[in-house]
Formats: C-alpha cells, sequence, structure tokens
C-alpha cells in the first residue's frame, strides 16, 4: 500500500466519501485536488486530524453527455447521500474553456492543472481497494515540492495567484516552492 492510499484509507471521512461517490457508478472517475494533497500535506506535516478540503472535487469522463446538466444531477445525487460542497466536473468537456484539444480520458485532462501537486486523485474499486491516479505522478507530494505543470509555466500568474489565494505557504511551510 503506498502512502498516498494508507493515509486516505485510514481516514474515516475520506473512505466514507469515496464510498458515495463510487455509488452512483461514474466512469473513469476519482475524486482530487485538495481530497488528496491537503490530506497528504497535513499527515507530512503531522496535523491530526487533517484538515477537510474546502470543496470535493470529483473527476470522471463521459464523452457521450458533456452537459453541465449531468455534472448537477450527480452533485445533487452525491448530495442526497452525503451533504457537502461537492464539486463534479466531467473531464471531457474541460478541454474547450482551456482551448485546448480533446482530453482522452480523466488522467489526460489532468496533466493541464496548474501545478504539479495538485492532480493525483484516488479511486475506490469494487474490491474496496484504492487506485491512485496521478498522470504526472507524485513525487513532488510525497516531498513537499509544489512547481508549475508545464501548462502552469504557461500561465504562470495564474499558477501563483491560485497559491497566494489558497495560503498553502501559510498552511503548509514545509513545502518547497520552485520555479
Amino acid at each position: 500500500m503506498s502512502l498516498i492510499t494508507r493515509i486516505i484509507a485510514e481516514d474515516a471521512v475520506a473512505m466514507e466519501q469515496l464510498r458515495a461517490v463510487r455509488a452512483i457508478a461514474l466512469p473513469d472517475w476519482c475524486i482530487a485536488a485538495g481530497f488528496v494533497r491537503n490530506r497528504v500535506w497535513d499527515h507530512l506535516h503531522s496535523i491530526v486530524p487533517a484538515r477537510l478540503p474546502v470543496d470535493i472535487d470529483v473527476l470522471y469522463f463521459d464523452a457521450g453527455d458533456t452537459s453541465t446538466e449531468r455534472e448537477a444531477e450527480f452533485e445533487a445525487k452525491l448530495d442526497e447521500l452525503i451533504p457537502l460542497p461537492w464539486e463534479v466536473r466531467n473531464q471531457a468537456r474541460m478541454h474547450v474553456w482551456k482551448n485546448l484539444p480533446q482530453h482522452r480520458d480523466t488522467a489526460d485532462a489532468m496533466i493541464y492543472w496548474l501545478e504539479t501537486v495538485t492532480p493525483v486523485g484516488v479511486r475506490l474499486e469494487a474490491d474496496d481497494s484504492l487506485s491512485v491516479v496521478a498522470p504526472l505522478g507524485t513525487d513532488d507530494l510525497l516531498n513537499l515540492r509544489c512547481r508549475p505543470t508545464e501548462f502552469g509555466r504557461a500561465r504562470r500568474s495564474e499558477y501563483e495567484t491560485r497559491i497566494a489565494a489558497k495560503r498553502w505557504r501559510e498552511l503548509w511551510p514545509k513545502v518547497v516552492f520552485l520555479d
């Protein structure tokens, strides 16, 4: 078991949220971003219990229905199971607002996020095992390094603004920010 899956598996709140998402049977799904990053960094900073993320980023890929109405339906289903600030996004439509080619799947869409520590997700499989979805790897996340992705370097001001707005330097002082 990897450190990431161990941290998530030992977190009863995270596991409950993963079970809820698994229950609605989204295609090619995971919960990513702060759901994983914040828990890992809290663990590496000895913050117990882990702070809850502001929202729960649920990703899935369905090229057959890219409507925002469908995303809202999934959010409503999740909210019926566990009332939380769910943000369900179909990665099959994320390329449009970023002016990129069509993504192939959820992992492909994640490489176009701004920083390397955020495109890490987890999925609860049918056998209750956890799978990690990390198209850019997990080294930076686990080694407390944050740097822009290739996409983030092209949008450097967005990257810097995001880090400042989320107060990462303040919340996790051991993280080293690299170019």
